[in-house]
């Protein structure tokens, strides 16, 4: 029998640490974690957690090819609110994960957990079984010269992932957004990366104006760009049009969409998937 690809994975908050103005660093535990097989990179994964008063996230029995209708069927109320998030990093024996919240305030559920999280507090992940999945979107070809990062204080965590495993000797060029200068913070990585930050609102240069005016490397490049959906395909359009990337090799991801929720992606998501949009 062929071992399914994901699985949910029953959790805790273990700890919680500040790193910055906009993050809080939640490491979860719980011995299923042991079964949670991240690719590293950008592994993103489904976060439920319980709405205020609930004592447990509630999730469909399974997490096989029927969960998302199951979970869709449950009373909105009741059942646990779902995010997506990346693993920042993966400890074994024992079982840890780290996810980084960028943290916005009251207006979404994730953000007022995130602030709000102590140890206990119960979640569940949805997340890999097998570290070469679907979950992981950078993936290079093998004869990259160089690789451009780019993405807003969404995609950060993705970023730090990607470059803590980049092999030593890639040349990188990293372009990040954040929204308080004291977000910024020491990037580890074994590559050659050239970092270049950007505060939105508070200077002159801001993220698409950095990467326009940057004088980029020779030679054959790969590109991985995430953040706010229309901001992530004007970039493309750049790479592609004014820079002469192959756009077969530009990954680029909407991590959200200006004026939209979540909720309302996936609920445009099931009526497209079902002929109703």
């Amino acid at each position: 029998m062929t071992k399914a690809p994901f699985a949910f994975f029953d959790a805790h908050v273990l700890r919680t640490e500040t790193l910055s103005p906009t993050f809080v660093r939640v490491t979860f535990a719980g011995p299923e974690l042991a079964g949670f097989a991240s690719g590293g990179r950008d592994q993103r994964f489904k976060l439920f957690l319980p709405h205020p008063g609930q004592d447990r996230a509630l999730v469909p029995a399974t997490a096989g090819e029927r969960w998302y209708p199951e979970w869709s069927a449950m009373d909105p109320d009741i059942r646990a609110v779902m995010r997506t998030y990346t693993v920042r990093d993966q400890r074994h024996a024992p079982e840890e994960l780290d996810v980084d919240f960028a943290l916005h305030g009251d207006i979404g559920p994730a953000s007022r957990w995130a602030a709000r999280a102590r140890p206990g507090d119960h979640a569940v992940l949805l997340g890999p079984t097998a570290p070469d999945n679907g979950g992981v979107d950078f993936r290079p070809p093998p004869d990259t010269d160089w690789v451009l990062l780019s993405g807003d204080e969404t995609a950060l965590p993705a970023v730090a992932g990607i470059l803590d495993r980049l092999p030593a000797g890639t040349e990188a060029r990293v372009f990040l957004e954040i929204p308080d200068p004291a977000d910024r913070r020491w990037l580890p990585t074994r590559a050659s990366s050239e970092v270049t930050w950007t505060c939105r609102g508070r200077s002159a240069v801001q993220l698409h104006d950095a990467i326009r005016a940057a004088r980029l490397p020779t030679g054959t490049p790969y590109a991985w760009i995430a953040g706010e959906a229309a901001g992530v395909k004007e970039l493309r359009r750049h790479l592609v049009a004014d820079r002469g990337f192959d756009r077969r090799r530009v990954t680029f991801t909407g991590y959200w969409r200006a004026g939209t929720s979540e909720d309302q992606l996936l609920a445009q998501a099931t009526l497209a998937a079902v002929g109703e949009d």
